[in-house]
């Protein structure tokens, strides 16, 4: 029967074929089907959608929606957080084989390479013009960091203008921290439809990518250094790792998702993943765009909402709360009532 099911519906939970949909959404608006109901899309139980009903066999009952979101989007997760490790890596090692090119080769003769190192920001400048002049169809960008100041915005806006005047659309990827400065606000609106902009809690470093003929990524620390990609493998892979991150952002547009726990805003929400994770209160400043001041002021927060009286229980209490973005069945928790000191339930 499941390998029969795998040749008939070859697809997985996030695109079910029609009789699956329609058998799991009976499930979950009845309860439970019969079991004879799901013969047709085995489907369901080989994707663990339904499974049996311990207190009567011959039906089936369904997970919930809400686990199954979870599930895909974990996966999701730990794919981009993979490309992002790998897309580090790959900088780490451009670096390295530049700085031995350079060894053999005089700056002349590397002019026109596939991995091209640009040393200064005069020169970074230069490329860019050069590149936004040749570009004519699509711009891909990823900006780190949070709110962006007006310099910054300036600093490009000449190359902005003159894509936009050629009809080039351009895709732009933020944080969310970036969502509250003025100036990004301004900047979308002269651009009009030109630009889209999505935003997520955290992105990798500095991208821009031309046609996708040619990138440009950092190649040091204070971007005084850049690389000029050309090779169309290693453009190939960046636009991959642009697009899935694209398709996990959020547009501008449209309001941050609601936690689903009473006293935790989204930003609480992404701080608590990655005190999960171990990091300290700088590393989460710099992967979210936000101050180290302002991430432990939110810290300071999540500890009072979950009555955590530690740095070692604020950990607990963000598991138990399920804020540790590990996949979980949902139950019911308890966080303590601020007002009476008493716990009280809070849905996961």
């Amino acid at each position: 029967m499941a390998g029969h099911g795998a040749d008939e519906h070859p697809h997985g939970a996030d695109r079910l074929c029609a009789a699956g949909d329609r058998v799991y959404s009976r499930a979950v608006r009845r309860g439970r089907v019969p079991r004879r109901d799901a013969e047709p899309v085995p489907c369901l139980l080989e994707l663990a959608l339904l499974h049996p009903d311990p207190d009567d066999m011959d039906w089936l009952v369904p997970t919930s929606p809400q686990e199954v979101m979870t599930r895909l989007l974990r996966g999701v997760h730990d794919e981009v957080n993979a490309s992002q490790r790998r897309v580090g890596s790959a900088v780490e090692a451009f670096e390295r084989y530049a700085g031995l090119g350079r060894q053999l080769q005089t700056s002349a003769g590397t002019e026109g390479t596939a991995i091209r190192v640009l040393d200064g920001l005069a020169r970074i400048q230069a490329a860019m013009d050069e590149a936004t002049q040749a570009c004519t169809t699509e711009v891909l960008t990823v900006q780190p960091g949070g709110i962006r100041r007006e310099p910054e915005l300036s600093e490009g806006l000449h190359r902005a203008l003159a894509l936009r005047g050629r009809g080039v659309r351009m895709r732009d990827l933020y944080t969310h921290v970036a969502r509250h400065g003025q100036g990004l606000l301004n900047y979308l609106e002269l651009m009009g439809d030109a630009v889209e902009a999505r935003t997520l809690d955290e992105v990798i470093d500095r991208l821009i990518l031309f046609d996708r003929t040619v990138a440009f990524i950092p190649a040091n620390t204070d971007r005084t250094m850049a690389l000029e990609l050309r090779h169309p493998a290693l453009i190939a892979y960046l636009v991959t790792v642009f697009e899935r991150l694209w398709r996990l952002a959020i547009p501008l547009t449209a309001p941050l998702p609601d936690t689903g726990i009473k006293g935790i805003s989204h930003r609480e929400q992404s701080i608590a993943a990655l005190l999960a994770e171990g990091h300290q209160d700088a590393v989460i400043a710099e992967r979210l765009g936000i101050s180290v001041r302002t991430a432990r002021a939110h810290i300071a927060r999540l500890s009072e909402t979950l009555g955590a009286a530690s740095r070692t229980q604020l950990g607990v209490r963000i598991a138990q709360a399920g804020l540790d973005g590990a996949p979980r069945l949902p139950a019911t928790i308890s966080l303590p009532d601020q007002a009476s000191g008493r716990e009280s339930p809070t849905a996961r």
